[in-house]
């Protein structure tokens, strides 16, 4: 059944058509106004087939696409990653080690909590915004800019779509 929703997955597209994306990318903008973090959003529709069948889960991906992203690669070690998995109704946030006994379990998965709501409700751009505004909240809390920090964007804000 699992490889049927990867074969057969919902349209990232259509769900987070190119304006979407556009609102998206202005919220992650707006956020790192107020912290020194970096924010990454990526929407995947599916997983290879190979990786379905060879067991390969949406946590193992958002780790792959962390390193492929370049998202560790910032000066503060201070980058997150919002993934979704569209075929298997996945979020997943994978944070550097910046946020390494900073940040609890608990609060990455009530960030998740968050989207999900949003998701199951039929609204996925509403869904993202909420999950970048909790994130900035978290990265204003542990990131605050301070006056003297410039506003260097280390990472792209538009979405990734896989």
């Amino acid at each position: 059944m699992r490889l049927l929703k990867h074969l057969f997955p919902p349209s990232a597209k259509r769900l987070f058509p190119a304006d979407s994306l556009e609102r998206i990318a202005q919220a992650i903008a707006e956020s790192e106004r107020s912290h020194t973090g970096e924010i990454c959003f990526a929407v995947e529709p599916s997983l290879h087939p190979r990786a379905v069948w060879s067991g390969g889960d949406a946590r193992a991906r958002a780790h792959e696409v962390f390193a492929q992203l370049r998202v560790w690669d910032t000066r503060a070690n201070n980058g997150v990653l919002l993934y979704l998995l569209l075929a298997d109704h996945r979020i997943e946030i994978v944070a550097d080690r910046g946020f390494e006994g900073l940040v609890s379990d608990e609060q990455w998965r009530g960030v998740c909590g968050l989207i999900e709501e949003r998701l199951r409700a039929g609204e996925p751009e509403a869904a993202v915004l909420g999950g970048v505004h909790a994130l900035s909240a978290l990265l204003t809390q542990h990131f605050p800019r301070g006056e003297g920090d410039h506003d260097v964007n280390e990472l792209q804000d538009l979405p990734y779509v896989l």
